[in-house]
């Protein structure tokens, strides 16, 4: 499949790119390749292929959830460096 200047400029408009006629010309020609290779993907028989959902074969292990004993809340700000009230004070990161 053929990709034309004007594919790349739309593409680039969307994507948010600049780059000069050079490289339009280098891009146009890498995403022909691309293209051309999913084209061939198209191609292989997938019948009876089951389709994967993770790349990893590890399974997660899950726990019960218990309760069990908290913090209290005046317990949890004698810890902190510094508290105001009833809750922790950090330092200002914004303006």
């Amino acid at each position: 499949m053929k990709i034309d200047k004007e594919s790349i400029k739309k593409i680039a408009h969307l994507a948010r790119l600049e780059f000069d006629e050079s490289s339009a010309e280098k891009i146009s020609k890498d995403m022909s390749l691309i293209l051309d290779w999913v084209e061939q993907l198209n191609e292989v028989d997938t019948t009876g292929v089951e389709p994967l959902t993770t790349m990893s074969s590890e399974i997660n292990v899950m726990r019960e959830d218990k309760v069990g004993n908290h913090m209290s809340h005046e317990d949890a700000l004698k810890n902190a460096p510094k508290s105001d009230s009833d809750y922790f004070r950090v330092p200002k990161v914004l303006e």
